[in-house]
């Protein structure tokens, strides 16, 4: 007998935020909230399957869902350029990049470039691109899309990773700029 996957319902959810009547932040609000919360830098990247191109985008969403099954989600605008092919992935491989990576982030933020253009990435040999240098990779199975707002929350099943084996730290984006940590910000 197998479980019924458990899938929240939100259905409900517009009408919720609908009836509740409270003042709710403005989105320069809220961005401004998030801006002093610092994120690591990721690329999400995939072959499209109606193309057989890469596809790749910056990611500052990236979390850690559950250890026991494997989950990490992210979230995406569904104005993306990148959406569309994200929409069909069956899989794709998340890079978390490392403190020397900033231009790599920049590029892969980038909208109307051909964000593989400049190289610096291999696929794995199941087709995902990973960034070449990256502090580690994950590589995923798309679980869910989930309707947020005016974004999806992708849900994946980690399936394989690697690891860069120097000790480079990881890059960082706070208030609008990249930092990078070491022990000299240790506590």
């Amino acid at each position: 007998m197998t479980a019924e996957p458990l899938t929240p319902d939100l259905a409900g959810l517009d009408a919720l935020l609908a009836e509740q009547d409270e003042p709710q932040l403005s989105p320069d609000a809220y961005k401004t909230v998030f801006r002093q919360h610092p994120a690591g830098v990721a690329v999400v990247a995939l072959v499209d399957d109606a193309t057989g191109r890469p596809v790749g985008f910056t990611a500052t969403s990236v979390i850690s869902v559950s250890a026991t099954p494997p989950l990490l989600a992210f979230s995406i605008a569904s104005t993306s350029s990148s959406w569309d092919a994200l929409s069909r992935a069956r899989t794709l491989a998340v890079s978390f990049l490392a403190d020397d990576q900033d231009d790599v982030s920049a590029r892969f933020a980038t909208s109307g470039t051909d964000r593989f253009a400049a190289g610096g990435w291999s696929a794995l040999p199941t087709g995902e691109p990973v960034v070449d240098g990256a502090l580690t990779w994950v590589r995923a199975r798309v679980v869910q899309r989930t309707p947020v707002g005016s974004s999806y929350l992708v849900s994946l099943r980690a399936l394989e990773h690697g690891t860069r084996g120097d000790a480079t730290g990881p890059l960082v984006y706070h208030d609008r700029t990249y930092h990078r940590i070491g022990d000299h910000t240790a506590i």
